[in-house]
């Protein structure tokens, strides 16, 4: 029968000698990897604690953890890479928008673009009260006086009407003509009215009234495509300009004599407010 062989007691591990400092009073102590003693050695079957320092623990994940370990320690690179990413493209944004400021600061510092002022000087008016369209012709003063390095350029497809108390009596078309800086140019244009003219009998009976005064009010409207040139290089997208002048005329046949009430003219470009 074969003789039962217990486990030998295992020797202690030597204490590495500490090494040499300038105060020999303070030597370091290092902890044994194991530690043993005859009497836990004697019995079979018993187990063992071993103690390894922190410093010396291999902090690698197992096999079946490799996987989703890589895929976490990768998460903080992909969100720095898009952070970075945003704030790139928020600095540019930022970067362009204050150049695009500068620009239209400089530009508006050197040239000063005003809006021209318009003026109706006459209307002649033939038929209102008749049962065929009426005609008028309608002369309005553009005076771009106001600017001296800007020029308007009015474009084709605007629109003219002239209306009394809110009824359109007639339109027309306005020009398309260039306006050089410090000039004043004379427009004319003839209005063809509608057919079948709106008119009430008290409507009637008032537009008698005041034509007997002398002061019959009209409202004169008008829609210009316009494009500003800025020198002789700079030019503007087109805009549409609006004029509306309140005027006094003395009579509603024939040539008659405009006394303006004003004028207001409004246009909302991105950095040429009027």
């Amino acid at each position: 029968m074969a003789d039962r062989v217990h486990p030998a007691p295992l020797l202690p591990l030597s204490t590495p000698p500490a090494p040499p400092t300038d105060n020999s009073d303070a030597a370091a102590e290092t902890a044994p990897l194991r530690s043993a003693t005859p009497a836990a050695a004697a019995a079979p079957g018993a187990s063992y604690i071993v103690h390894v320092p922190k410093d010396q623990v291999l902090r690698v994940p197992p096999p079946d953890r490799a996987r989703r370990y890589r895929k976490l320690a990768a998460r903080p690179a992909r969100r720095r890479m898009l952070r970075r990413a945003c704030c790139g493209a928020c600095c540019a944004l930022l970067l362009l928008l204050v150049l695009a400021a500068a620009f239209v600061g400089a530009v508006y510092l050197v040239f000063r673009p005003r809006a021209p002022s318009f003026t109706v000087t006459s209307l002649s008016v033939a038929g209102l009260l008749d049962p065929s369209p009426a005609r008028l012709d309608a002369a309005v003063r553009a005076d771009n006086g106001a600017n001296k390095k800007v020029g308007v350029d009015y474009r084709g497809g605007g629109e003219v009407s002239v209306s009394y108390s809110g009824i359109l009596l007639a339109t027309g078309r306005w020009p398309a003509l260039y306006q050089a800086p410090r000039n004043v140019t004379l427009i004319s244009m003839p209005l063809t009215g509608r057919d079948g003219l709106a008119l009430t009998d008290d409507q009637r009976a008032r537009l008698a009234e005041q034509a007997a005064a002398g002061a019959v009010p009209l409202t004169v409207e008008a829609r210009v495509p316009v494009r500003v040139r800025l020198g002789k290089v700079l030019r503007t997208w087109t805009v549409d300009v609006w004029a509306r002048c309140e005027v006094t005329v003395d009579r509603i046949d024939g040539e008659t004599t405009a006394a303006n009430r004003g004028c207001t003219v409004k246009a909302k470009p991105l950095w040429w407010w009027w």
